[in-house]
């Protein structure tokens, strides 16, 4: 997770400005159950909210929400995690898994913005709804591991877009869909389909999304991260000069999907050619502009009567085509003329050889992960104008049993189709929670299966403005 800062400031004034944006959400921890809003990321394993005995902690926030600390000692459930944990054993430790010298299994780590926080785990109820059959959802809970800090530090300790923790959807161990996928508790792969029609809303599911045509890309292995093998990059069919070794991935260096990243980066190597097709191709169409050296364009039409398709073509035939919209943002007018920027910056500093798909291109949902989760209202607040995802009407597969990751284009205003079974032989639609035998049959049969189909309501997951 990266909370990069975007500034694209132009050397001429705008009517408005566009800022990046933060993904939360609620969950319910502890015993009684105790809201939270946190932000979800996949770029980071962890499941983790303030404890009450943090000292530096945010005690307000400028985004409008309540700040929620947990308490260990008022939830009946919670028990510390000791450094005897196989969670903490030798073999796990990491500097995200370390054993304290009070015998606590505590953690401590930074993310990509020098952010970081530290703290010690905790074993709790997580509280979640199981999809039972047609309309049928029962309230049901999980003990799972989760963090509680009790040290922050970075832009974490600023008040003005304060959360209460984080929710890392990654594929590591301590991960929570990792852990439930574990114990049986729901399959080790989840979807997502947001809707593109303006109004926000869409699908979350921890299980996998079935639609014909989904191409899926196999993730590289041994990779803290969801590293994708990204081979080439065409504008409007044609590929880009770019020496395809600096996508490779090794050290610091690959192509990274994170829903923490509010942007999205390409390394020098291919972000200076990518620019430079966009720009070639629409040269007699628009009025280009450098804003600190962002390229940006005054438009007087349609962007998809002039702007260029473009292709990012990862292993295995796997092919993500970009709209104009799923590239470039409106940042404001000039002369009454929209003022459209390039919506990738130019990977710099410790990163400058990842490639990272983030904020504009892929919210791993990621937003990511989990079991029927639906009703997620996007809330867009702008001055003037607004932009989307490149996630809007797509489906998007986190397989991560067979490490992949597909993708295809969907209206993601309809139901869609979500399977419960390993086999696929057994779907649920996530909409209306219908399925594709008979009521009394399919009722018997995930009930069999100790509640495959998980349905986490991620209430209020919205979209923050911030900086």
């Amino acid at each position: 997770m990266a909370n990069l800062a975007f500034a694209v400031l132009s050397c001429v004034p705008f009517s408005s400005q566009a800022e990046p944006l933060l993904y939360y959400t609620k969950v319910k921890l502890g015993t009684p159950p105790r809201e939270f809003n946190v932000q979800i990321d996949t770029g980071s394993d962890i499941l983790w909210v303030t404890c009450s005995s943090c000292s530096n902690c945010p005690q307000s926030s400028g985004l409008g929400v309540e700040l929620s600390f947990f308490d260990s000692a008022s939830s009946s459930t919670a028990r510390p995690v000791p450094c005897s944990d196989a969670a903490c054993s030798p073999a796990s430790q990491t500097s995200a898994t370390q054993c304290s010298l009070n015998n606590l299994c505590s953690y401590s780590f930074h993310y990509g913005d020098e952010s970081g926080t530290s703290g010690y785990y905790v074993n709790d109820v997580l509280f979640f709804d199981a999809v039972l059959g047609q309309s049928l959802v029962a309230n049901s809970s999980a003990l799972v591991v989760f963090g509680c800090s009790t040290c922050q530090s970075g832009d974490l300790t600023k008040t003005d877009k304060a959360l209460d923790g984080i929710f890392g959807f990654g594929h590591g161990d301590l991960s929570v869909i990792s852990q439930l996928s574990s114990r049986g508790i729901t399959p080790r792969v989840f979807s997502h389909c947001l809707k593109g029609d303006g109004s926000g809303g869409g699908t979350l599911v921890l299980g996998e999304i079935l639609e014909p045509g989904i191409v899926y890309s196999p993730l590289v292995p041994s990779q803290p991260h969801y590293n994708l093998n990204l081979q080439s990059i065409s504008v409007n069919g044609q590929f880009l000069p770019i020496d395809p070794s600096v996508f490779a991935t090794s050290t610091n260096r690959g192509t990274i999907i994170d829903s923490g990243t509010t942007l999205a980066y390409l390394v020098e190597q291919a972000y200076d050619p990518f620019v430079s097709a966009i720009t070639a191709a629409v040269s007699t169409s628009v009025t280009p502009t450098i804003s600190k050296g962002n390229q940006c364009y005054l438009v007087s039409n349609s962007i998809n009567d002039v702007f260029p398709s473009i292709s990012l073509n990862f292993a295995a035939g796997a092919s993500m085509v970009l709209k104009p919209e799923e590239y470039l943002i409106q940042l404001g007018f000039y002369d009454g003329a929209p003022l459209w920027c390039i919506g990738f910056q130019k990977a710099q500093g410790p990163s400058a050889m990842l490639t990272i798909l983030g904020g504009w291109i892929l919210i791993s949902l990621l937003w990511s992960i989990q079991s029927l989760l639906k009703d997620i209202w996007i809330k867009k607040q702008f001055a003037e104008t607004h932009y989307d995802l490149v996630l809007k009407d797509k489906i998007f597969v986190y397989d991560l049993a067979h490490q992949r990751i597909g993708w295809t284009n969907y209206d993601c205003s309809l139901d869609v189709n979500v399977s419960i079974t390993s086999d696929k032989d057994e779907f649920v639609n996530a909409a209306r929670l219908s399925m594709s035998t008979s009521r009394q049959d399919m009722l018997f049969k995930v009930l069999q299966l100790s509640f495959m189909a998980l349905l986490i309501h991620l209430i209020d997951f919205m979209e923050i403005q911030f900086l």
